[in-house]
């Protein structure tokens, strides 16, 4: 018996772990688009002498980055795990971002800056989820090189 038998239905989610990496890929990509297009919204919610606010987009593909990535550690433990980390770190980062650009919009003394963590953290997540779905192409070569 399973631990998570009852809270996730196991068999349905092997019918359809062939594509989760493909579906975390998809989620990290939404996450980078949704976050270059909430940073011109902090942009001018600041111009406007208001404070940034969080976005329903982009909180939905973190979201579903995060919950994408747990999904796919249950049907593939190593790479699950390390795609769960970095999509946390993407998660934490937007957070604390997010607080330091409403500190930025109220001290007026400066623009609004880049959300330098995030993006980098973004972009280890998109790496790793290309690579764990993209695989098959690079594969003849890799296993040439090992």
């Amino acid at each position: 018996m399973q631990p998570l038998q009852f809270l996730v239905p196991l068999d349905s989610l092997e019918a359809v772990g062939p594509i989760l990496p493909f579906v975390v890929l998809a989620f990290a990509v939404a996450n980078i688009v949704t976050r270059l297009l909430q940073h011109s919204r902090h942009r001018d919610q600041a111009d406007d002498d208001g404070a940034p606010s969080r976005w329903l987009p982009h909180t939905l593909t973190t979201l579903g980055l995060v919950f994408g990535s747990f999904l796919f550690m249950i049907v593939e433990p190593h790479g699950g795990m390390v795609m769960s980390v970095l999509a946390l770190a993407v998660f934490v980062s937007d957070f604390f971002e997010l607080e330091s650009r409403r500190v930025e919009a109220r001290s007026k003394s400066k623009d609004l800056e880049r959300p330098t963590a995030a993006i980098g953290a973004s972009a280890f997540a998109l790496l790793y989820a290309g690579y764990q779905s993209l695989f098959f192409i690079i594969e003849p070569l890799w296993n040439a090189i090992l």
